[in-house]
């Protein structure tokens, strides 16, 4: 009866929540009618479509394991074929294995398309004997002691496997398994990081900031007492260092298109003009500045949002990166503590999974309309300088992409989820390689990159003003090796999982660490360690490090810089 209830639930609310041009397969949670029960049985279980999803299922079932990969929708790829075309990767010579091989066949390493993207991974798997199961949300988990016996889905399949892989952008299997976490911005006091916690001020660009112009943050300008512009937390600004709940901004990568043919931006349901006033009254303080809708190295140019033939993303300080929308979607609940507060470990769900994802539907939808509004205003708006939305209106959906999803990205840029907390944690001493490992599954090379986390209300120059804080880009000085203690959670609380997207890394580590590229590297090293565990019958904190040492090698991955 429970699940007959959220699924009216999902059904009553969806006509309200989806945009007006109907995209009725656009969702991230769509409650289902449980089958009759069903028992499945594997070597290796792996939950969740994204690139380490792919990368440990294709890894294992190459050395004759069973696997089954359950996708939670329709798609494989997470956002390397969900819009993230335009790959961020550090330094290519720190790709090996099965990422290597995987850029070499769709044949770039940047702005291939995102249905190339998922041919080419549903390819691979096949041809590695891979069953893929799509549309499996997790409802439960079952362990004897430290050990998960069976993993149970919203479908009323519950699948029995050797070893578990999380392969979420969120780490549902592992919380919901017991296993130790982080959410938030640690202090900067946790790990010694000079760039942790809030107020990092500092920037490669001031083009993420208000470029210091003094915009009032209120309704009339200059009169703190008439209230807030929309979309500015009213939440006071924390000092530099402090830790918070609050996670970096997600949004949508896009997949626009300039060609004939292109699909004009559709005003979403429920459009209310009001939400873009803040951005309104930017884009007219100075009639001199001029938007260029890329991105440039010289503050206010950029424009609120980056529009290419392809991968589009978030630039300038009002952007396509929804900042605050997204605090509540890794774990649901925060009560009786404020985002604010310092975030101590978790363990446990606060939340049952199933109406996390109730939640998180709701996020997601307000998401959509946030970014699509957005794109409809600065097409539409009288506030929007006609140059602009000429430049604007040059572009539209691409007809050929995301057909199934109304040519709307059908996976929401989760930049950072809930991170487990092992007995190893990657930090920026590992970025910045004053700290090394010995026990490498990969190298990572991107800059330590935070989007911003919160807008609020600061006092510049003697006026109150707007300020995005928590955006940071620091560069590493070269590849850097991950631990493989970071993807194999504290033995006492589960061994037989690995982690290797969630992995145990700080907020500032895991900025460079979060890569597409990096995910199935370390998601193929997971499927190597997962069979050496199940071989050797001993737990995956325990395996042979020379034997999975060389079994890397031989995969090619790249392990020292």
């Amino acid at each position: 009866m429970e699940k007959i209830n959220r699924l009216l639930f999902a059904l009553l609310w969806l006509p309200v929540l989806a945009p007006a041009n109907s995209f009725s397969e656009l969702y991230y949670y769509r409650a289902v009618e449980p089958g009759s029960t069903k028992i499945l049985e594997c070597d290796l279980a792996v939950y969740g479509g994204s690139p380490a999803g792919v990368g440990a299922a294709i890894q294992a079932a190459k050395m004759g394991k069973k696997v089954l990969f359950f996708s939670f929708n329709d798609f494989v790829g997470g956002l390397t074929s969900g819009g993230l075309t335009a790959t961020d990767v550090g330094r290519k010579k720190s790709i090996g294995g099965l990422a290597k091989e995987f850029y070499k066949r769709v044949g770039r390493i940047r702005d291939f398309s995102p249905s190339a993207a998922e041919k080419l991974y549903l390819t691979m798997l096949e041809e590695a004997g891979v069953e893929v199961l799509f549309r499996r949300c997790l409802e439960s988990v079952e362990k004897e002691g430290s050990r998960i016996v069976s993993a149970t889905m919203d479908t009323g399949e519950t699948v029995k496997a050797k070893v578990f892989v999380d392969a979420t952008y969120e780490g549902d299997l592992f919380a919901a398994a017991g296993v130790s976490y982080y959410v938030g911005r640690e202090p900067s006091s946790t790990y010694d990081e000079s760039v942790g916690g809030q107020w990092q001020t500092l920037s490669y660009r001031d083009v993420y900031q208000f470029c210091r112009l003094p915009i009032s943050p209120y309704l009339v300008p200059g009169d703190p007492k008439s209230g807030l512009l929309p979309e500015i937390s009213s939440d006071p600004a924390g000092k530099p260092g402090e830790g918070d709940f609050r996670v970096q901004a997600y949004n949508f990568r896009m997949y626009l298109s300039s060609r004939p043919g292109k699909i004009s931006f559709p005003k979403p349901r429920g459009y209310d003009s009001t939400r873009y006033a803040l951005l309104g009254r930017f884009l007219n303080f100075d009639p001199k500045l001029r938007w260029t809708l890329h991105y440039t190295v010289a503050p206010m140019t950029d424009g609120p949002v980056q529009m290419r033939n392809g991968d589009s993303n978030n630039a300038g300080s009002f952007s396509s990166d929804y900042i605050g929308g997204n605090h509540r979607w890794p774990d649901g609940t925060y009560e009786p503590v404020s985002f604010s507060q310092l975030p101590p470990p978790r363990r446990g769900l606060p939340v049952s999974l199933l109406n996390l994802y109730e939640l998180r539907e709701d996020i997601f939808q307000d998401h959509v309309s946030y970014q699509l509004g957005l794109l409809y205003f600065l097409a539409n708006d009288p506030q929007v300088p006609e140059k602009l939305k000429e430049r604007v209106n040059r572009f539209g959906l691409d007809p050929k992409e995301f057909k199934k999803t109304g040519h709307w990205p059908h996976q929401l840029y989760v930049r950072e989820g809930r991170r487990m907390l092992s007995d190893y944690v990657m930090t920026q001493a590992n970025c910045e390689s004053t700290r090394t490992v010995d026990d490498s599954i990969g190298l990572a090379s991107y800059p330590m990159d935070s989007h911003s986390c919160q807008r609020v209300v600061v006092k510049e120059k003697g006026t109150m003003t707007v300020r995005n804080e928590g955006n940071m880009g620091y560069k590493c000085p070269q590849p850097y090796p991950i631990a493989y203690r970071s993807i194999v959670p504290k033995k006492e609380e589960c061994n037989n999982l690995l982690v290797p997207l969630c992995l145990s890394a700080s907020h500032v580590a895991y900025g460079s660490i979060r890569m597409e590229p990096v995910f199935m590297i370390m998601g193929q090293s997971a499927g190597v360690a997962a069979s050496l565990a199940m071989d050797a019958d001993v737990s995956v904190q325990d395996i042979d490090m020379d034997k999975l040492r060389q079994h890397l090698e031989a995969e090619k991955q790249v392990l020292y810089p």
